[in-house]
């Protein structure tokens, strides 16, 4: 409290403002893997997600996609068109919702993973090479919280 008796005014300092320092160091990191992706395999960071969960589940639907993914339906539906355009990823009738579909890799969007999938690994040690394995462990400890919280 201040001499005069009023409390003294809330300010902000955005370079110490948890989701804004989450927001710069994400984009950060999506801009320099969105080069590279685009550089080398023609691939939106979207695509890059589709294709990236696709390989671990088999087959989704573009709804089950886009609560995947946290990206909103829009971009699903363009990264999935944009992936089938390409050979990459299939869709498959859903018989349990016929106004659904199924979503899967190609073998051509398996070849393209197995491709990409060390090269991301590669990025992240990179960018945690100066974390311990303490470090590294607690940090995603960390942001599973905040994206529970969140959620």
């Amino acid at each position: 409290m201040r001499e005069d008796g009023e409390e003294p005014p809330v300010t902000l300092k955005l370079d110490h403002f948890l989701p804004y320092r989450l927001s710069v160091a994400s984009n950060a990191v999506s801009s320099r893997i969105a080069k590279t992706y685009r550089k080398r395999f023609n691939l939106k960071i979207t695509e890059w997600r589709l294709i990236a969960i696709l390989a671990e589940t088999e087959r989704m639907t573009p709804q089950a996609l886009t609560k995947a993914t946290r990206m909103d339906k829009i971009n699903v539906s363009r990264a999935a068109k944009a992936l089938i355009a390409r050979g990459l990823v299939a869709a498959a009738p859903n018989g349990e919702d016929g106004r659904s579909h199924f979503l899967s890799l190609t073998e051509a969007g398996r070849s393209l993973y197995a491709e990409i999938a060390p090269e991301a690994l590669a990025m992240e040690a990179w960018l945690v090479a100066d974390f311990s394995s303490d470090e590294r462990a607690l940090f995603q400890a960390l942001l599973r919280r905040i994206e529970s919280a969140a959620g």
